[in-house]
């Protein structure tokens, strides 16, 4: 991978600044164009918002045509490590998420939201949760010093297992929660904003190495991509803001509640991990990226999804959003404290 792919760019950087412009943004628009803006959220194909797929869709596929599932063939060497990022993402990560969530927001809280508004939250914090990072760690494994041949094979082999867990795993974690979803509905989000943007990014990455060679795909291509996914994403939080700005200002705090499991979840996920792994005694350039993919969220899926499921209005799709806000200055967070613990 190039320096360009791995470090961390302008927009990465200032994510949370980015997004905080945003939310200024979108509440003004929403408030200018007032019910005109409704009319966005009409359109609408299959449950699927036409316009905030199009958004997801340029936001995904510049992460999925930079993975080389042909590197999931050469885990061997970092097969001890693959295990436990295996085992925290999908049997641990998932279910610790749905238990801060629900004592959060319907215990702890309980004095400040409405019962419903709390399965809302609850369904947005599930969707972050079962969805392991697969695009910013490599930047987060980059800056903490990891193995960008064991982050690749882990975000492939991820990727693969998002697949096929996903969907079962949500649909559990919701039912207990006692939070009604359509299975098709489900799928054919997993479908849209997972299937589509990972088969185009295979093909087109197994086809331009083929026809332009590795180091025109890496060097020109990527670097190209790679402004256009942040660009969507913050396009996309312009247009959930306008939509959720009167709800924010009605309730400002809400916000700050949200922040603090999504948080509690991000630091113990990630001091989880890298217990595991010096227990397991596993390099630190292993550790540190195996860490840091559980500690993140797909967050670009969790918000599209809660869209499809709840609306663009929703709480669920709030919740997704607040943990797009609170990701960078946390990761960061945690990135200094891996390079403070650094191990031989």
């Amino acid at each position: 991978m190039t320096k360009a792919q791995e470090g961390i760019g302008f927009f990465e950087k200032y994510l949370t600044g980015w997004v905080l412009l945003c939310i200024a943004g979108g509440m003004a628009i929403g408030r200018v164009a007032g019910a005109g803006i409704h009319a966005v959220a009409g359109l609408e194909l299959f449950h699927v918002n036409i316009p905030v797929a199009i958004l997801i869709w340029l936001m995904i596929y510049p992460m999925m045509v930079q993975v080389d599932f042909d590197s999931v063939r050469r885990i061997g060497p970092q097969l001890k490590g693959l295990g436990l990022t295996v085992v925290v993402n999908w049997l641990i990560k998932p279910f610790t998420m749905a238990f801060f969530a629900w004592l959060f927001f319907s215990k702890l809280y309980a004095a400040w939201i409405t019962p419903d508004l709390a399965k809302e939250y609850i369904a947005g914090a599930i969707l972050l949760g079962a969805a392991p990072c697969t695009a910013m760690v490599f930047v987060w494994s980059y800056l903490s010093g990891g193995d960008p041949n064991y982050t690749l094979v882990q975000v492939s082999v991820n990727d693969l297992l998002l697949l096929v867990l996903f969907i079962p795993i949500v649909q559990l974690l919701l039912g207990i929660s006692g939070i009604s979803i359509p299975w098709g509905v489900l799928i054919t989000s997993v479908v849209v904003f997972v299937v589509i943007p990972l088969v185009a990014g295979y093909l087109s990455h197994r086809l331009l190495i083929r026809s332009r060679g590795e180091t025109w795909f890496k060097g020109r291509f990527l670097p190209i991509l790679k402004p256009l996914s942040i660009t969507a994403l913050l396009a996309t939080l312009v247009l959930l803001f306008a939509f959720q700005g009167q709800r924010i200002l009605d309730d400002p705090m809400d916000i700050l509640l949200i922040a603090v499991p999504l948080a509690l979840q991000t630091y113990f996920i990630f001091f989880l991990t890298w217990k595991g792994g010096r227990l397991l005694g596993i390099d630190y350039r292993t550790c540190a990226p195996a860490s840091m993919i559980g500690a993140s969220n797909f967050f670009e899926l969790a918000v599209a999804v809660a869209i499809a499921l709840f609306g663009l209005n929703s709480a669920a799709a709030l919740t997704t959003v607040v943990g797009v806000l609170i990701e960078v200055p946390v990761m960061l967070h945690l990135v200094r404290i891996a390079r403070r613990w650094r191990y031989a």
